[in-house]
């Protein structure tokens, strides 16, 4: 089941099916978000929770015991319940259950709360601990962009541009996308433009560390642009499905990063994963801005 909410700037649709974001259109129905195509990517604007990314062998650790999640944790593939809609504000929500319980021994609430105000659309994810351990998780969203947003342009006519300079390091992966410790720097033009290239992506994803936390994908030959803000995130994912002409871009503000090649994930070990203790509630916002 999908909802609405719009002003007068903007129209958006979300699925109960992984709280995922399934379109945002401007008053010109100009369609911003990538609509999934399977020779591509299926997919539009995953969430991402309790983890980010692969673990290795799709196992991690905890309390001593060796658990099982798929890829991006189990989110993106749970139906999430609608429990607010006023119009301009959406919010969905996903508790534990016996299902999730076999993979993530905890008991929780995730909330996805979509919220419009002019021509920006804040995204709030909350989690709540409802166990009586410590809760540990990671987070992430992966929405895509199409792109070219005009009609008669090319990819490459497209950039990244960050809002301040800034030497970003990109994140060391290894050939099959698990984190490699070799760190290295990421040059920007000007420090703070990354043109869009199909070719950038045939290494998989670039993930950067050290950036600037607001980016806009834009093209000087095009009026419109998607600029995401993510203050809370430090780490930013940006891909498309490698060695291919895919014609979006994903733009993912991430809270923590994937396993470590050949190591075995312990959530009690990784400091990027976030931690609350009983009854505690942790709020993290970020948000797309069409102009």
């Amino acid at each position: 089941m999908e909802h609405i909410i719009k002003n007068g700037l903007l129209t958006v649709a979300v699925s109960e099916r992984g709280a995922e974001l399934r379109s945002i259109r401007d008053a010109g129905g100009t369609e911003y978000l990538w609509q999934g195509d399977p020779r591509y990517w299926p997919d539009r604007a995953l969430n991402l929770f309790p983890f980010v990314a692969r673990l290795t062998e799709g196992k991690y650790s905890l309390d001593g015991e060796i658990y099982e999640l798929p890829i991006h944790g189990f989110a993106p593939y749970s139906d999430f319940r609608a429990t607010e809609n006023t119009g301009t504000r959406l919010t969905l929500e996903l508790r534990d259950s016996p299902e999730t319980l076999k993979m993530y021994p905890r008991r929780f609430c995730f909330r996805v709360v979509y919220a419009l105000a002019g021509d920006t659309l804040t995204v709030a994810y909350e989690v709540e601990n409802r166990d009586v351990r410590p809760l540990r998780f990671g987070l992430g969203g992966h929405p895509g962009f199409n792109v070219p947003l005009r009609e008669g342009l090319r990819f490459e006519d497209y950039r990244l541009r960050f809002s301040a300079p800034c030497r970003p390091m990109r994140v060391g992966f290894t050939p099959d996308c698990f984190v490699s410790g070799r760190d290295a720097p990421y040059p920007l033009e000007d420090g703070r433009i990354l043109p869009l290239s199909h070719g950038l992506f045939d290494d998989d994803a670039v993930v950067l560390r050290d950036m600037c936390r607001e980016v806009t994908l834009e093209s000087e030959l095009d009026g419109r642009s998607v600029t995401v803000s993510f203050p809370q995130m430090p780490y930013l994912g940006i891909w498309h499905a490698p060695r291919t002409d895919a014609p979006y871009v994903c733009i993912e503000p991430w809270l923590s990063l994937p396993a470590h090649a050949g190591e075995r994930t312990v959530f009690e070990k990784r400091p990027d994963l976030a931690k609350i203790g009983p009854g505690e509630t942790y709020r993290n916002i970020w948000s797309v801005a069409i102009r």
